[in-house]
Order: structure tokens, then sequence, then C-alpha cells
């Protein structure tokens, strides 16, 4: 997988922004895509502290650029875009205070176009993260939220996504003022299948896209039933050409046999590579058994929906998680 990715960013070099430059794990990742050569990485932060914890920790940053927020040249310039940006929502005095923080400075210089792509979360919150890059990257056109998937790598051989475990607590519909749907919570969790599935191509993966519930085709009722079969209804819609079924239970979606026998016809049912969960709960202890007990290297959250590739790491990291996940965020810009 990662072999595939690097030669995408050979062939298209990039910058990423690291938004917490003088972490030793930030650090270590920093150096070994130095060394490797096809990647560029930004580090934010107060300089002498940077270069500091790189002496300290024996990495060789020689080269790379460092920048702080409280000496940027360009600081003026970046408060009246980000302005601009929150439509007064913000002020320049509040702007300018924000910006003084590595995540919202570095959000900025994505959306300015110094860099392809950021990386943070290894002192900041999934929160510290993804709020930025609301207010400022904003969704994609036609997107209507953000969304997470896990790639699941095992043995360097199989792979596997799994959305949403990460971002989205559950889906409820969303309402005007006056009470009506605007965005249902099955348009939603259908909007986070087809993403998933986009994700999972970018790693080399055919979607075969399996709507996860505890029932199959009708078995159970109550609970997220009808929210999986309406999702999964619109997901179909949205994009016909893809392979989506359910919604099914997780042994009909991987096993052949349990598949046919559950799900007879469905081209899905048994062969899933794609794993949409109804909710965060079922989502994340999902991920973590198949990470712990399947014996399945974990990558992400990956972030999707926004209109930059900015990703959110686990303040539990280490230095090759961030090196990695590096790699996987610049490949998608």
């Amino acid at each position: 997988m990662f072999e595939k990715l690097i030669e995408i960013l050979k062939a298209n070099p990039r910058k990423i922004v690291f938004t917490e430059g003088p972490d030793a794990r930030i650090l270590e990742a920093a150096a070994r895509l130095k060394a490797d050569g096809f990647l560029t990485p930004v580090l934010v932060g107060n300089v002498d502290e940077v270069r500091a914890a790189a002496s300290k920790g024996g990495f060789d940053i020689e080269g790379l650029e460092i920048i702080d927020p409280l000496t940027y040249e360009k600081m003026d310039e970046m408060v009246d875009a980000m302005v601009a940006l929150r439509k007064g929502k913000q002020s320049a005095e509040e702007c300018r205070e924000l910006l003084k923080k590595g995540n919202y400075f570095g959000t900025m210089l994505v959306k300015m176009g110094y860099a392809e792509a950021l990386l943070g979360g290894a002192t900041y919150s999934t929160a510290d993260t993804v709020r930025p890059a609301l207010q400022i990257v904003k969704t994609r056109p036609g997107s209507h939220l953000v969304s997470s998937c896990f790639i699941m790598e095992k043995e360097g051989t199989e792979l596997l996504a799994m959305g949403d475990c990460a971002i989205n607590i559950a889906y409820e519909d969303r309402k005007d003022k006056e009470g009506n749907v605007v965005l249902s919570a099955a348009q939603q969790l259908a909007e986070v299948a087809i993403d998933t599935a986009r994700t999972a191509a970018v790693f080399g993966i055919d979607p075969k896209v399996a709507m996860l519930s505890f029932s199959t085709k009708g078995s159970g009722k109550g609970g997220t039933v009808a929210l999986s079969q309406e999702a999964t209804k619109i997901a179909k819609e949205m994009a016909p050409d893809m392979a989506i079924d359910g919604e099914m239970q997780f042994d009909a979606a991987v096993s052949p046999v349990v598949g046919q026998l559950k799900f007879p016809g469905s081209k899905v049912a048994g062969h899933a590579n794609t794993f949409i969960f109804p909710c965060i709960e079922a989502g994340n202890i999902g991920y973590k058994i198949a990470q712990r007990l399947g014996g399945y290297a974990a990558y992400g959250p990956i972030l999707q929906g926004l209109n930059a590739p900015i990703n959110d790491l686990s303040r539990g990291c280490n230095a090759d998680e961030v090196y990695k996940m590096a790699i996987i965020t610049a490949a998608l810009a």
C-alpha cells in the first residue's frame, strides 16, 4: 500500500504542514521524510524550541522550514484572509489570536495554498483539528458533513476500509428553523458510505460496500435498522455503479456461505471489503477488535468531505504512525 502512495508522491511533490513542530514524534517522522525525499514537511512552532527538541532527540531536520506564527511576516495578510472567510463571525482581533495557535495557523497555510495537506492531533484533540478545518477549509462542494474512515491492513496484502469510526457519534435529521428536514440521517449515512468507498479506491481497494447492522435484510427491527435500510437505498441512487448492499450483519458481509444464505443474490454479501457502521459506538469498537484481535494495522482516522487533506493523529501515536499518516494524507491531495 505504501509503495503505491510513495510513487504518487514522487510523481507529484507536495508539502505537508505539521501543526505541532516541537513534538518529538513529529520531529522523528519529519526527519525520516526529509531523508526519503518524496515529501516536504513544514513545521509550525517556535524556531528555537523546534531546533532544540530536534537536537535533543538526535533528529536531522536541517533545511526543513520552521514557521513561527508569532513572527510570521505575512500575518496581516493571513488575518485579513481569515476574516473574509469567517464572514463577520469573528473580528480581526479574534482571528489574530486564533492564528497564534498552530492548528489554526497551519490550516490557513493550507487554505492560502502554501501547502497541500496538514497533519495534526499529536497533542491537539480531534475537535481542535477538525474545527479549524470546518471553519477555514470547509467541506468540498456537494459534501454535507465530515466523516472518517480507517484503512485496515493485514500482512501487507489484505486491505479493508471502515467508516465512520471517529467523527459522527450518531446520525440525526438536520432541520431548519421551521422544523423541516433539510438533510436526513439516512442521507448523511449514505454520504459517509460513498465517501468511504472513494477513499478505499485511493488505496487500491475495489470497494464492495456493506451497510452493517444487527439485522440482515429485515431480519431484525428497531435500533438503527431502518436507518441502515434507508441509507442503503439512498446510496444506491447516489452511486448506481458502486457495489453497495445492506442492511446486513457482519458475518453475512464477510462469509460467502453465510452471505448467500442470509442475503441470496447479493454481489456484496460474503465479499465486502468496505464496512459502514450505523453509529460511532459500533464503528470504534469494530475497528479496534479487528486491530487488537484480528491482527490488522489501523491507519486513520482519515477525514473525508473536506476541501483539502487534513488528518487527525491519535494523541497516543508513535513516530512511525505519524510518518505513515503523513504519506496517506499527502497522497490524498
